[in-house]
C-alpha cells in the first residue's frame, strides 16, 4: 500500500525519512522545490505531484520515480540504477556522472544533459529527452546513450551549442539531420544506420509506451548518431575495455 506524503509538512530530510519508513512505496503531493528527494534509494516506486527541486534521485540505486510535472537541475546526479520518468521538462545537468539506469523526459532539458555519463560492464545508462536540449549536451560523455527526439521544440534546434564537447565514449542519437549544427572535432556525426537504430529500438518502445507516443511516427524522421573519434587519446582514462 502506498503512503501519502505532503511535501510542505517536511524539509528534504524529513521527506526522505518518510520515504524510507514507507519502504519506498509512496506518493508525494504538493512538491515545490524540495531537494534531494529519494537520494540513494535502492527500491520502491515513488509518484510525485508538483515540481521537485535539485538532485531528484541523486545516487539512485534501483528505485523508480515518476514526476507528474517538471523537475529542476541535476536530476539523477550520479545515478547508479533505477528509473526516473518526468512528465514535463527538466533543468540543467541531468544525469551528471550517471552510471546506470534510465531517465525519460517527456519535454525538454536545459544545459549539460548527460555530462560525464559513463558505463562499466553491463551498466549502460540511458537518457531520453522528448523535446530539445540546451548547450553542451553530452559534454565529456564517457559512456551510455543519450537520445533527443526534438518533439514539440517550438522551432528551436534539437540541440544548442557545443554538443559532444570532450566526448570520449558512448553514443548520442539526435532525431534530426543536424544540418547547421556544429560538432567539435573530437566526434563523428553521421546518419544513423539500421544497425545503429537497433541499439535503441527497445528503449524507444518503452519510452513511447510511457508517454503514449507513436513509435512509427518517431522513426519516420531521420536520426543522426554521434560517436567519439576513435583516435581520441583520452578514452583510456575514462572507459573500461
Amino acid at each position: 500500500m502506498s503512503t501519502r506524503i505532503i511535501a510542505s509538512n517536511y524539509d528534504h530530510a524529513g521527506i526522505n525519512r518518510k520515504i524510507r519508513e514507507a519502504g519506498g512505496e509512496c506518493e508525494i503531493t504538493g512538491c515545490l522545490g524540495e531537494r534531494f528527494i529519494a537520494a540513494g534509494l535502492g527500491s520502491g516506486h515513488i509518484e510525485i505531484e508538483g515540481t521537485p527541486g535539485n538532485a531528484l534521485g541523486a545516487y539512485l540505486n534501483g528505485a523508480h520515480i515518476t514526476v507528474h510535472g517538471s523537475a529542476q537541475d541535476a536530476v539523477g546526479d550520479t545515478m547508479n540504477d533505477g528509473e526516473i520518468i518526468i512528465h514535463g521538462s527538466i533543468g540543467d545537468a541531468a544525469g551528471y556522472a550517471m552510471r546506470g539506469g534510465r531517465i525519460f523526459v517527456r519535454d525538454s532539458a536545459g544545459y549539460r544533459a548527460g555530462i560525464h555519463m559513463k558505463e562499466y560492464n553491463e551498466k549502460r545508462p540511458v537518457i531520453v529527452i522528448g523535446g530539445v536540449c540546451g548547450s553542451f549536451l553530452g559534454e565529456y560523455q564517457a559512456g551510455g546513450i543519450i537520445i533527443v527526439l526534438g518533439l514539440n521544440g517550438g522551432g528551436r534546434p534539437i540541440v544548442s551549442n557545443f554538443p559532444g564537447t570532450g566526448m570520449h565514449g558512448g553514443m548520442m542519437f539526435l532525431r534530426s539531420d543536424c544540418r547547421g549544427i556544429r560538432f567539435p572535432k573530437n566526434v563523428t556525426a553521421r546518419p544513423a544506420s539500421d544497425c545503429d537504430m537497433e541499439k535503441i529500438d527497445g528503449t524507444l518502445s518503452d519510452y513511447c509506451a510511457v508517454f503514449d507516443l507513436d513509435k512509427e511516427e518517431i522513426l519516420a524522421a531521420p536520426f543522426t548518431v554521434v560517436v567519439p573519434d576513435s583516435n581520441n587519446p583520452y578514452k583510456q582514462l575514462y572507459v573500461a575495455n
